[in-house]
């Protein structure tokens, strides 16, 4: 009686060591408890009946009971005495099908198998002796007590520990009470591999608690995360294989219930290994820091190395494949436009104390977290803070203060607003900063009739995306209609896809006609206004800024927007046609698809309030990375003659970083947002599908909804796509119009006020109180100076470094606009005439002799307004007649960009030759010996006295005795004039400046220094 109490116990739990499944290959025989049916006493009989695919017992007679099972168990014990170990252990043989391939994958995936429990005891044994081995290994090494070793720091560790604990403990007391069983009287129906694999679960959960309940830093973090992974994925084995069996047998049993669990507790583990190995790793590193000084090269090395990370470094792998890694930076572009300060970096900052590493962590985590930082800080900004605000002028201090800024969602936040740069030459790039509307496109659609073209690429596409609809209405609706023939069903097809492929053509030729119209009228409209931009705009301005808006900028302009508009208008046209029919076929999916979009909506401008503002510091750092480049390329000379080559590239490199990691970032944060709008999508569908289900067939057509509906994710997620990168690349067009819209030089040519054709007839110059200063914000450089340089002298002008001679150059080209009095030549001022007109009529040497690349003959006569035989002839004069004639082409000899390929001397005297060929009234020399030998120079003053004796010549000099035999000499210091004479007079006239200046000269040419 007490062995049918055991057994019927048994197959209440439903475990297959007393209920063996009748399998093809397996000689053994599973009853369930519905199918053991017991007599009337402890001495009835029992009969076998069928009942589908399974035998079943009714009362009946003993003896054949018996019978049967003596006949399906005495083939297994022939098998057994024949000595094989699956026999012994599954007792039966494994896979006597002839297809062995297809039986294993079945039997492996049965979780009341032989072959299942098999490969479940080699994993789990496999995970538990490798885990045991690093216990024994990692712990004693700790030499830690248990009170170091053991820690619960957070819910979710505790949650671990504690399941999976339990869960070991009710596969053991399973497995050892099968184990009691297997050695009882009854242990002809107990098989080995169940008990086995049960306690083998067992242990593997309860090692798996006590490890857990360790800290991280004394195992390995590395080491948790990739056990914890390698637990989930055979948890996740035996889960699906234990699902599978109760979906087959529509039975829940004691041991699939276990087996279910294992997913959740392994889960669990795997959460716990990826969010706080990280924070155990940083206490280790923060905690080892606090007491280790900087005692070797190699501890300060690894630490960095450790330390100067990304937060994308620094994720765990869940977190990079879901780019959870990135919900501050979007959190934080979404509450205030971002700066380039707040781009994560791998730099660190140190925090040191008594030779010590405090903390090493970025700027703004040390900020957030430390409190001895803050209170750095804070006394820091204490102290500059008084010490600027007294030592600056009263209007200025006032200008320190706070404000109250609308961000780009209409919130408010503060920032400090910082003192004026006017004393500052080179300003901080600007940029917009927050959502700018549709002010870009408008901009870019309005050039050249930009909305008339896109206008109608829209109605094409409009059509274009009608037909297609149109085509598959009709297939569908008359495919099986019988009074529609095949002929005709093809020819309207044919013909509605024919119109369609017209107006898509036409959409097509649309687009590239608006990116050629828009891309021409920008690119004329910046080149007009750089070239027309005053000099104070260059001498403000890197030249890395101009660069990447002519070259990267500009190209964006040129080719991605035009395509990137086209995509988002026929991603967003098709998303929306293809969920309207789906609402029309199935009117319900409104109810999510509505909610959808407007979450979608919210989601994109969540996304783009920080994907403009990296794409806009992404703008900026190429401008530092051009500027930089075009630098080192300029100075490369200079740069080996010190041998600072590695600092430069140094420099490089870590300018392509930074331009680098703003693009990464905008790159991420749209893979996170199509990460997020896929599941949304999908989430259409299903509520779809669901609708399809339940509803009672014939009411609509299921074929094309589900059509259309497997199609929205895919488009509707390109569309999202398509208008973030129209988005991001709309952001070039800002920049390239921050440079349209320069504030130009006074106008070319007033028709109402040129000056006469020969003019100016004497040279005469009028300077009267003449002040000059480069920008509205900046001091005078020029102080009032009043003199007049009569028609045909020679005026030399003398001065120190920073005396203003440069200037008063300059402001005579009206390349500096005068802040006060007049320049008049032959008695017209020439801020009353255009500047063509100003600067056709004088000539220059300048300093830095410029060549363009060309040819001779055009470097001498860009304009080609002279003859050969006169531009020979200058040549003859000054002095390049014979060097010019040994090349082989003559006038047509190359001239290579700057000229290089011509001396110094001979390039500032084909400067010479150009104001020769022009015979202006007034030359002007700005000190155009300063940089050519003393041959060059005799050279170029014998011409000049012969050539131009009749002329007025205004030479600032370098060299003293050049303006020696001057009619007049003005010297100058600080801006003022302070003396206007003939140069004998000067030198006679004691504390004469010019007198000290030429003293001084013929000192240092006496010591041999010149």
């Amino acid at each position: 009686m007490r062995s049918r109490q055991v057994q019927f116990f048994w197959l209440s739990l439903r475990l297959p060591t007393c209920a063996v499944t009748q399998h093809p290959s397996s000689p053994l025989f599973t009853p369930s408890v519905g199918q053991l049916r017991r007599g009337g006493g402890g001495g009835g009989e029992e009969e076998e009946h069928t009942v589908g695919t399974r035998k079943v017992f009714t009362p009946g007679r003993k003896k054949e009971r018996s019978d049967f099972w003596e006949s399906r168990f005495g083939n297994w014990r022939t098998q057994q005495r024949g000595g094989s170990w699956t026999m012994n252990l599954c007792g039966s043989p494994i896979c006597s099908k002839k297809d062995v391939v297809s039986c294993a994958f079945k039997e492996i995936l049965d979780s009341s198998t032989c072959m299942n429990h098999l490969v479940v005891f080699g994993i789990t044994a496999l995970l538990t002796v490798a885990l045991a081995l690093h216990l024994l290994i990692k712990i004693p090494k700790s030499r830690a007590s248990a009170r170091q070793l053991a820690a619960f720091n957070s819910p979710l560790q505790l949650a671990a520990v504690v399941f999976n604990g339990c869960l070991g403990l009710l596969n053991l007391g399973l497995g050892l009470w099968m184990l009691r069983i297997s050695f009882s009287q009854d242990s002809s129906i107990s098989q080995s591999h169940w008990w086995l694999v049960i306690l083998a679960q067992g242990f593997n959960l309860i090692l798996t608690s006590f490890t857990f309940s360790v800290r991280t830093r004394f195992l390995g973090a590395t080491f948790v995360r990739f056990w914890s992974v390698g637990l989930t994925i055979c948890a996740a084995f035996i889960c699906c294989c234990s699902v599978v069996y109760m979906v087959e047998e529509k039975e829940i049993t004691f041991k699939a219930s276990l087996d279910v669990l294992l997913l959740p507790g392994a889960l669990i583990l795997l959460l716990y290994a990826i969010r706080h190995s990280h924070d155990e790793e940083g206490y280790e590193t923060n905690a080892n820091a606090l007491y280790k000084p900087l005692n070797t090269e190699k501890d300060h090395d690894t630490a960095d190395s450790e330390i100067h990370v990304t937060p994308f470094a620094k994720a765990g792998f869940f977190s990079v494949m879901s780019f959870w890694w990135l919900n501050p930076l979007m959190k934080m572009g979404y509450e205030k436009p971002l700066e380039d300060k707040d781009i994560p970096r791998s730099s660190t900052e140190p925090l040191m104390s008594d030779g010590e590493i405090i903390q090493s962590a970025p700027y703004q985590d040390l900020l957030a977290c430390c409190e001895e930082f803050q209170d750095l800080v804070n006394a820091h900004k204490d102290t500059i803070g008084v010490s600027d605000i007294n030592n600056m002028p009263l209007h200025r201090a006032k200008e320190i203060s706070t404000k109250e800024t609308d961000d780009i969602h209409g919130s408010r936040y503060r920032e400090s607003v910082k003192p004026s740069q006017a004393d500052q030459l080179i300003k901080i790039e600007e940029r917009e900063i927050g959502d700018t509307g549709l002010k870009p496109y408008t901009l870019y659609l309005r050039q050249n009739k930009g909305f008339l073209y896109a206008s109608l690429a829209i109605i094409s596409q409009i059509i274009f995306i009608c037909g297609q609809i149109s085509q598959n209405s009709w297939m569908a609706a008359n495919v099986e209609n019988p009074s529609v023939s095949t002929l005709r069903l093809i020819v309207v097809y044919i013909a509605i896809g024919v119109c369609s492929m017209i107006f898509l053509i036409s959409r097509s030729l649309c687009i590239v006609v608006l990116g050629m119209q828009t891309s021409r009228s920008l690119f004329s409209q910046l080149l007009n206004s750089l070239f027309r931009a005053p000099m104070c705009f260059y001498d403000s301005t890197p030249l890395g800024r101009v660069l990447s808006r002519v070259s990267s900028d500009l190209s964006i302009a040129d080719l991605d927007v035009p395509f990137f508009f086209m995509f988002s208008m026929n991603a967003s046209l098709n998303a929306y046609s293809n969920l309207g029919v789906l609402a029309v076929v199935t009117w319900q999916v409104l109810f999510v698809s509505v909610p959808m979009i407007i979450l979608a909506i919210r989601l994109q401008r969540y996304y783009l309030a920080s994907a403009k503002e990296l794409m806009r510091i992404n703008g900026t750092t190429k401008s530092a990375l051009a500027n930089h480049l075009g630098e080192s390329v300029s100075g490369a000379i200079t740069i080996r003659a010190f041998e600072e080559e590695d600092r430069f590239f140094a420099k490089n490199l870590e300018l392509v970083d930074r331009n680098a990691g703003p693009y990464f970032y905008n790159f991420a944060a749209t893979e996170w947002l199509i990460q997020r709008l896929e599941m949304m999508s999908a989430a259409v569908l299903s509520f779809s599908a669901f609708v399809m289900a339940i509803l009672p067939p014939g009411t609509f057509s299921p074929g094309m909804a589900l059509s259309y509906g497997l199609s929205l994710n895919t488009s509707f997620v390109l569309s999202i796509q398509n208008q973030c990168n129209l988005a991001n690349q709309i952001i070039s067009v800002e920049r390239v119009n921050q440079y349209m819209d320069i504030e130009s030089e006074a106008a070319e040519v007033i028709e109402e006020n040129r000056p006469a054709p020969d003019w100016p007839q004497v040279g005469k110059v009028e300077l009267r109180d003449l002040k000059i200063k480069y920008r509205q914000d900046a001091p005078l450089v020029l102080h009032g100076i009043t003199c007049t340089f009569e028609g045909g002298d020679k005026i030399g002008i003398v001065g120190r470094t920073g005396s203003g001679k440069t200037t008063l150059i300059g402001a005579l080209f009206r390349l500096v606009e005068p802040a006060g009095g007049k320049i008049i030549i032959d008695s017209a001022d020439i801020t009353t005439i255009g500047l063509h007109d100003l600067r056709s009529c004088l000539g220059i040497i300048p300093q830095d002799p410029t060549l363009f690349q060309g040819t001779v003959r055009y470097n001498l006569d860009p304009l080609g307004q002279f003859s050969d035989q006169q531009i020979w002839e200058v040549l003859d004069k000054c002095q390049l007649l014979e060097t010019v004639q040994e090349k082989e082409h003559g006038l047509d000899s190359l001239v290579v960009e700057d000229g290089s390929n011509w001396s110094m001397g001979q390039r500032q005297l084909f400067c010479l030759g150009r104001a020769l060929l022009r015979r202006c009234r007034i030359l002007v020399l700005d000190e155009a010996t300063a940089s050519i030998d003393n041959a060059t120079d005799a050279i170029l003053q014998k011409t000049i006295r012969t050539e131009f004796k009749d002329c007025t010549v205004i030479t600032v000099a370098h060299r003293i005795p050049t303006v020696m035999d001057c009619t007049m000499v003005l010297a100058m210091s600080d801006g003022k004039m302070v003396e206007y004479d003939k140069p004998m007079k000067l030198m006679e006239t004691e504390g004469s400046l010019f007198r000290d200046l030429v003293k001084e000269y013929w000192s240092y040419a006496s010591n041999g220094n010149i």
